[in-house]
């Protein structure tokens, strides 16, 4: 199994489904973003051979070369999205989601209409510009995984019950039902209504935070791809502390300046010891002294009914592999195991026509050596699946392969609990 998203480049093109004209192109190389583009003879020809399917009924969705793959897909009959990779090991399954996620970002800061209509090509370019830094970032080497899993990245503060109260009081305060507590881009408690936002505005809405520069407050208007493509709501957020951000959805009213520090003050300052708790959680996700296997590198637990997830590559912080190694690892075996393993999740077509007799022949754990053979030698990658919930971790290469399943087990049970 390579590593997905190794050394190599990502083009994205967007194009004007109708005309063929370029309306971005976004590039990256080895998880940074990069000026390279490509000439627009070869963009020509990427729209054109779709074009050319299409004109003979045929869809063309994906492509492999020797060392890059391509994916296609159109939206709407108006945008075209074209994704070029030539990162070792990238999956199918990664780019469409990206091609996905990357149209949602769209939606949510300019509108379906918008995008749908295309009345002014130059004016529209001029505002998809707003969409750059929250695409860059799925191009990018994130430390969340939510755009591949298309399930809400959490983190676990350890005292989260006080944390729900003071945001359910706050945001009946602030007169919306939207509400949630953001600490680097992940959810940390959030209001009922807030977890029932459809996707990819639940996946969208706490990355497009974490990938804003730092500001003490927002009035930000966006769109729901799924629940209001065509009518704004706004966005509010405060920094509550560094990195940790209340974030609200709501209508006309109330206005920003109604969100007082008095206010702030009544359902924050008894709480703010638990907030700072939630300050270094980020890339952790899971509380301090949690008790996880010495052997365990890394982990993606998904609760695919709900559609969220903890992902962490912090325990045994100092061991090889790199942080980034363990989260290429963890993603590239997220999309082996989900397009080759496990059944097709909750809400998908696929799984709606899935019959009885299919399910009982689905496996419910698997595992992967990667690197070398010997003994004692490659990293083990082992995931499980019970009930509503998937379990992958990175193991160390002390991990005696007869136990991966044991190891995993326990550590299910374990982090249930959480999510």
């Amino acid at each position: 199994m390579g590593e997905e998203g190794t050394e190599g480049t990502v083009h994205l093109l967007c194009l004007a489904a109708s005309s063929g004209v370029p309306l971005f192109c976004r590039s990256s190389r080895g998880g940074a973003p990069a000026r390279q583009q490509l000439p627009f003879s070869v963009i020509g020809s990427l729209n054109g051979v779709h074009m050319f399917g299409q004109n003979l009924e045929v869809q063309l969705s994906s492509a492999r070369t020797e060392d890059t793959t391509v994916v296609w897909k159109n939206f709407h009959d108006s945008i075209t999205l074209i994704v070029l990779s030539s990162e070792e090991g990238t999956s199918e399954l990664r780019l469409e989601r990206l091609l996905q996620m990357v149209f949602g970002a769209m939606v949510l800061l300019v509108g379906l209409e918008e995008l749908t209509n295309i009345r002014n090509v130059e004016r529209l370019k001029k505002e998809l510009r707003a969409s750059y830094r929250l695409v860059d970032s799925f191009l990018g080497d994130s430390e969340r995984i939510g755009d591949l899993t298309q399930c809400v990245d959490c983190v676990v503060p350890p005292e989260v019950s006080l944390l729900q109260e003071a945001l359910s009081g706050f945001a009946e305060a602030a007169g919306t039902a939207f509400g949630s507590l953001v600490a680097s881009g992940r959810v940390v408690a959030a209001t009922e209504s807030w977890w029932r936002l459809g996707t990819p505005e639940a996946v969208l809405l706490p990355w497009l935070v974490g990938s804003l520069p730092p500001q003490a407050a927002r009035d930000y208007p966006v769109y729901l791809p799924h629940g209001s493509p065509t009518v704004p709501h706004r966005l509010l957020t405060l920094t509550l502390l560094p990195g940790v951000e209340l974030c609200l959805l709501c209508g006309p009213r109330p206005p920003l300046s109604q969100l007082d520090p008095q206010l702030l003050d009544r359902w924050w300052q008894p709480v703010l010891d638990p907030l700072r708790t939630c300050v270094p959680l980020g890339p952790r996700a899971l509380p301090a002294g949690f008790p996880l296997h010495v052997d365990v590198l890394g982990l993606l637990l998904l609760h695919l009914e709900l559609k969220r997830c903890l992902f962490t590559v912090e325990p045994s912080g100092d061991q090889e592999p790199s942080p980034e190694q363990r989260r290429r690892l963890l993603r590239s075996f997220y999309s082996l195991v989900t397009a080759t393993h496990f059944p097709p999740e909750p809400g998908t077509p696929e799984d709606k026509v899935e019959d009885a007799a299919q399910r009982a022949q689905v496996p419910r754990a698997c595992y992967l050596v990667s690197g070398p053979e010997e003994p004692g030698t490659g990293w083990r990658l082992v995931a499980l699946q019970l009930g509503p919930r998937r379990l992958l971790l990175l193991v160390s290469a002390q991990s005696p392969t007869h136990g991966l399943r044991s190891l995993a087990t326990h550590t299910l049970h374990a982090l249930t609990p959480l999510l």
